[in-house]
């Protein structure tokens, strides 16, 4: 059962149609897994630790630079040359206090992607390269774990949520990563933003059914054009992660 506090924090929340304490219960008794807490991760965890989910593991490797400040919204200035993914658990530690953070001093890789995903419950992708995401996409879906992608390029970007077994995956529309394609591109912070939160939605709703995900979608926005595009996808029967659709 929520405590008093949990309800005078998430009042607003909770008065959401079709949402109550239940689905309260369930975020404050779910463990997300962000991999990346740059400009897309930052915010989303932030979102995340707003939201009220009970854990949230957040792995990033290295040590903050003056080119990651114009976006990655949980570091600080004075944190430059210092760990990222320990500054940003203490910044969502001193945002909310009630949930349980853990930072990981490393991005995904094949090493720890089966241990790190194994504790989640859903997991978000805000990595800037493919491999790292088509490694936790494998990874969710292998061990049947709520996966969302969202991802940016320029003034565009695209969220994709993922049922795994159910729905198309990430290696249904990109099987391998692209060639040529490089870990640094252009970037607007608030754009982001704006597709983390979009990504925090996507997994909220796939958590507590509150509302139908947006699965077999890729939800594209363009900022040129102030257009978001739902694209129609669907899974792929020679998909190295998911293979066949079931009958």
């Amino acid at each position: 059962m929520l405590e008093q506090i949990d309800k005078d924090i998430y009042a607003w929340q909770l008065n959401v149609p079709n949402f109550g304490e239940a689905s309260q219960e369930t975020l404050r008794n779910s463990t997300a897994l962000v991999s990346r807490v740059g400009g897309l991760g930052g915010p989303l965890a932030q979102s995340l630790a707003a939201a009220g989910f009970g854990k949230i593991i957040l792995a990033h490797g290295g040590n903050l630079r003056h080119d990651d400040l114009n976006r990655q919204i949980l570091m600080h200035h004075d944190g430059l040359g210092k760990n990222r993914a320990r500054q940003a658990a203490a910044t969502i530690q001193r945002f909310n206090p009630r949930i349980e953070t853990l930072a990981v001093d490393s991005n995904i890789t094949p090493d720890n992607a089966a241990e790190l995903v194994s504790q989640a419950d859903i997991v978000f992708s805000c990595a800037p390269l493919f491999e790292e995401r088509l490694l936790m996409n494998q990874e969710a879906v292998r061990q049947n774990k709520f996966f969302v992608d969202s991802a940016m390029f320029n003034l565009e970007g695209q969220v994709l949520p993922v049922v795994p077994n159910q729905s198309a995956c990430l290696a249904c529309i990109v099987p391998e990563p692209p060639a040529g394609w490089k870990r640094r591109f252009p970037v607007i912070g608030a754009l982001s933003a704006m597709i983390a939160q979009m990504g925090v939605l996507e997994g909220i709703k796939l958590l507590t059914n509150v509302l139908p995900p947006q699965t077999n979608t890729l939800m594209h926005y363009s900022s040129l054009e102030a257009q978001l595009r739902k694209i129609s996808i669907s899974r792929n029967p020679t998909c190295p992660h998911c293979g066949s659709p079931p009958a």
